[in-house]
């Protein structure tokens, strides 16, 4: 690894607004701290909470980096005193707290994976925000096993299309909601059993025929709002609902007796202010029970588009259509 620069070209946001308050900056390098690893981002994945940040409605917890940026890849150019596993040139992919949107970015050691053998680093980029937000959502607190059935909103966005790949290896049965006849394709060919328009469609109506009336087990939701209560209906005595956004609204009317009278856990969760011993015990469990497909390219990000860095805004309008089929990517 070359000598370090003292200073990185970053994407800054300005002030809260659209896609073109964010604009590139020069910074010094970040200060590495005793767990710490310096990643020279190759690459770094485009997430909702970053245009919810953008927006002004999600600010990064305390500590964090204010840039954008949740997910990076890229090779080790310095170690903290104190970092036992990983070394200077090592190609690793991190989850972070923010700062992704950078020539350089820190990431706590216990937060970072190696890259898959079968992953280009664009690949594994758009890999750590994503793959731990389905492990912990949908296996950790929804509980979903081999023989069930998960019914995902938002089946084609960058979640949705890692959800319907991780469901599918460990012995799940699929159904998708999404948007469109080409996001209905993409599913299906990822692997879904079923995929419902929900412009056309009655998601409740037709994820309980796909179930033989029974209902899905799990409900990975990111979409809240009437989806609520169409939840509570949809699923299967004893599912567990799993809430992670609230694209339509966090405010709902909702007959709260449907929870009783069908034995329901309605659950939820955000990633970005847990604990740096919460997000390495999921990288733990992440590293023993998902890597191993990963390492073999059974398992891979389903990529829609990159975009340079310093067109961000770009990559953030693309994600805004919600035309997108899988994850955006910034190349450094």
């Amino acid at each position: 690894m070359d000598k370090l620069p003292t200073e990185m070209t970053v994407v800054a946001i300005s002030q809260p607004g659209g896609p073109d308050v964010l604009k590139p900056q020069t910074r010094p390098l970040p200060q590495v701290g005793p767990h710490d690893v310096l990643i020279k981002v190759a690459a770094a994945g485009v997430n909702r909470p970053d245009v919810a940040q953008r927006s002004g409605v999600y600010p990064p917890p305390p500590g964090a980096s204010d840039l954008p940026g949740l997910e990076v890849a890229g090779e080790v150019a310095a170690i903290g005193a104190d970092v036992t596993r990983y070394k200077v040139g090592d190609k690793v992919m991190s989850l972070v707290a923010g700062g992704g949107y950078a020539q350089y970015c820190l990431a706590h050691e216990t937060h970072a994976m190696p890259v898959p053998a079968a992953f280009t680093l664009q690949d594994a980029a758009a890999t750590p925000e994503t793959l731990m937000t389905v492990w912990h959502n949908v296996f950790e607190r929804g509980g979903l096993k081999a023989g069930e059935t998960l019914l995902i909103h938002g089946g084609s966005s960058g979640i949705g299309t890692m959800a319907i790949q991780l469901a599918k290896a460990f012995g799940a049965k699929v159904i998708v909601t999404v948007g469109s006849q080409d996001k209905a394709e993409a599913c299906l060919k990822l692997g879904a059993d079923r995929a419902i328009n929900y412009k056309t469609e009655d998601f409740v109506a037709e994820a309980k025929a796909a179930t033989d009336g029974a209902g899905p087990n799990v409900i990975l939701d990111m979409v809240g709002g009437d989806y609520i209560e169409r939840n509570y209906d949809a699923a299967a005595v004893d599912g567990r609902i799993v809430q992670i956004a609230f694209l339509s609204s966090p405010k709902a009317t909702v007959n709260f007796s449907k929870l009783m009278v069908k034995r329901l856990h309605h659950t939820g969760s955000t990633l970005r202010p847990r604990s740096v011993a919460d997000k390495a015990a999921m990288v733990e469990a992440i590293t023993a029970q998902v890597l191993p497909l990963l390492q073999t390219g059974r398992i891979k990000p389903l990529m829609d588009s990159t975009f340079p860095l310093e067109k961000a805004n770009e990559a953030h309008r693309r994600m805004e259509t919600s035309q997108h089929i899988g994850k955006i990517v910034l190349t450094v």
